[in-house]
């Protein structure tokens, strides 16, 4: 059965349901985090770092602007202002033919705002979350 990868991504951002990314995410999915040097691959890491994500960027500002989207990928550009900081980003998505994302990449502008997520997300993840 395939997936709508890109309705079910937006429902998880929106609801800010970890949960979500159970059915979302393909086992063998890499990870590739805007701070973290190599790819992260695996559903468990990758689980980990978007959940973390979904709490550190998970606000009221948090909007995607622009979506470019083929038939098994997407690049998704996004706005969000934390700690007085506009954050400008892009999540690179691609997916399976089941609808399994199998590559995810963010990738973050400008410096002060990769460095205040690095912050962040490393409190997040040594918090469990």
């Amino acid at each position: 059965m395939t997936i709508d990868t890109l309705a079910l991504w937006h429902d998880v951002v929106r609801t800010r349901e970890a949960g979500g990314l159970e059915s979302l995410l393909a086992e063998d999915i890499v990870f590739h985090s805007p701070v973290v040097h190599t790819p992260q691959p695996g559903k468990a890491i990758a689980t980990r770092y978007l959940a973390a994500a979904l709490r550190v960027f998970g606000n009221e500002s948090f909007r995607y602007v622009r979506e470019i989207a083929g038939d098994h990928d997407a690049v998704l550009e996004f706005q969000v202002e934390i700690d007085g900081i506009v954050v400008n980003g892009v999540d690179m998505i691609r997916w399976d033919d089941e609808g399994r994302i199998v590559d995810f990449k963010v990738m973050l502008r400008p410096l002060k705002a990769i460095n205040l997520i690095h912050e962040k997300m490393a409190a997040m993840l040594r918090a469990g979350a």
